[in-house]
């Protein structure tokens, strides 16, 4: 099993970025999706939850209203759209499946001029 991130790079404040997750070797649509992220010298902080069905979703405080998490089990992957971008967004960001202890390799968001 695992979890293929991509779609990071750099963008300039309040701009846009969406993240994929392919996921391949498990059952993708009975388990959550989770994003987490971290930045240099920070702890890895949770960032976005979608239960299982794509109804659920939930962020954590920081991106709340500017980001929004979305899954399509059709396909066995997992989105993370990014709006309104600044500097304290800039962290590797991962996927997980804490039921499974999956982790992707990551995909590097950096916000700058």
């Amino acid at each position: 099993a695992q979890l293929v991130e991509s779609g990071g790079g750099l963008v300039q404040p309040g701009g846009s970025l969406r993240l994929s997750c392919a996921a391949s070797g498990y059952p993708f649509h009975a388990y959550d999706m989770t994003w987490y992220r971290q930045a240099p010298g920070k702890q890895r902080e949770w960032v976005a939850t979608v239960r299982r069905g794509g109804v659920d979703t939930y962020y954590a405080d920081p991106v709340k209203g500017r980001f929004t998490v979305s899954r399509a089990d059709d396909r066995d992957i997992a989105w993370l759209q990014m709006s309104s971008l600044n500097s304290e967004d800039t962290a590797m960001y991962y996927c997980h499946v804490p039921s499974r202890g999956l982790w992707g390799q990551g995909t590097q968001v950096t916000v700058s001029t």
